[in-house]
């Protein structure tokens, strides 16, 4: 029976990509003279962006997005958190990497295959989610379905089509 493993990965290399591309452009860019504006990665799992004031925050974290988009990431999977004083009159904002399906978001997905009466079958195992069904077209298209709701939170991607 056709199958495959809905899951949701970042590339820590296009990531690390992306970053380099929006600290060029910080640097380069000239309301960003003489600021001090810096986005830095923290383990796999965050990235720290520090700022003297929230316009050049805001639009760091854009410049930083519109990198993203420019290398096919999507932007489910990262989620800033709040602005908060960091001293010497400076603010700081963590973004959360979100890298995996969790427990919680498995059983949403599970719930809104449930709720479109395909005739397949769907499983959550360890941060993916294996989807089986006799058609690859069904499962093709519960795949198309799930990457545009509105209810998943977090980027799809499709692993291990069995046919």
């Amino acid at each position: 029976m056709p199958s495959f493993d809905l899951v949701s990965k970042l590339d820590m290399g296009e990531i690390k990509n992306a970053l380099i591309q929006a600290q060029k452009e910080l640097s380069s860019r000239y309301d960003f003279k003489g600021s001090k504006v810096a986005i830095e990665l923290k383990g796999d799992t965050a990235l720290e962006l520090t700022a003297e004031d929230e316009y050049k925050m805001r639009a760091a974290l854009e410049i930083f997005r519109a990198k993203l988009i420019k290398r096919n990431l999507g932007m489910k999977n990262i989620e800033p958190g709040d602005i908060t004083p960091a001293g010497n009159q400076m603010l700081k904002q963590t973004i959360v990497l979100k890298n995996g399906i969790d427990k919680e978001q498995g059983k949403k997905i599970n719930k809104i295959i449930k709720e479109g009466k395909f005739k397949v079958t769907s499983s959550y195992l360890e941060e993916r989610v294996r989807i089986t069904g006799k058609k690859i077209d069904d499962l093709q298209m519960i795949f198309s379905m799930l990457k545009s709701h509105k209810d998943v939170e977090v980027e799809l991607q499709m692993e291990n089509m069995k046919s």
